[in-house]
């Protein structure tokens, strides 16, 4: 049986009034595998990126978990010619959250959310702040409670 932990994340998805299901599931090894075990299709399986932007600067990028992260759109969008990933130490200390867990709900510091426009009228599922914790929510939902950028930021 899967421990029934509480989160940040789940918290914060709670507090915020946003129509949610929480899913818990064991260790995965792969985001087929990840799919799979909250029911969904890897497209809707969202990968939730920690960029830094300068040097105190991050944002959150959130991405189909069956498109790459385009390093140039995100650039070009952002308006800089550099930005990197920070080490899991970082995006620990800029999120709360352990690296496979990192999601916009319950971050320890609020950033800017971008999302990619497959996003847009689907029902996706985002990490919950924990290995093995998914927030299935609506994707304009996420979009509008973090007042999200959306464009194209995938290939």
């Amino acid at each position: 049986m899967v421990e029934q932990i509480t989160t940040a994340a789940i918290e914060a998805v709670q507090t915020a009034g946003i129509a949610h299901e929480v899913t818990r599931h064991g260790k995965v090894s792969s985001l087929e595998e990840a799919a799979a075990a909250r029911g969904i299709e890897p497209r809707d399986l969202i990968k939730t990126l920690v960029v830094r932007v300068s040097d105190d600067q991050y944002v959150f990028v959130l991405v189909p978990g069956d498109r790459q992260f385009s390093w140039p759109k995100v650039r070009a969008l952002l308006g800089t010619n550099r930005l990197s990933m920070p080490d899991a130490a970082t995006a620990r200390e800029v999120t709360g959250y352990e690296r496979g867990t990192i999601t916009p709900f319950g971050s320890q510091r609020v950033l800017p959310v971008y999302a990619d426009e497959h996003l847009r009228g689907r029902r996706i599922s985002i990490g919950g702040g924990a290995h093995g914790v998914g927030l299935t929510v609506g994707g304009d939902d996420v979009i509008a409670h973090f007042d999200a950028t959306v464009a194209d930021l995938s290939e």
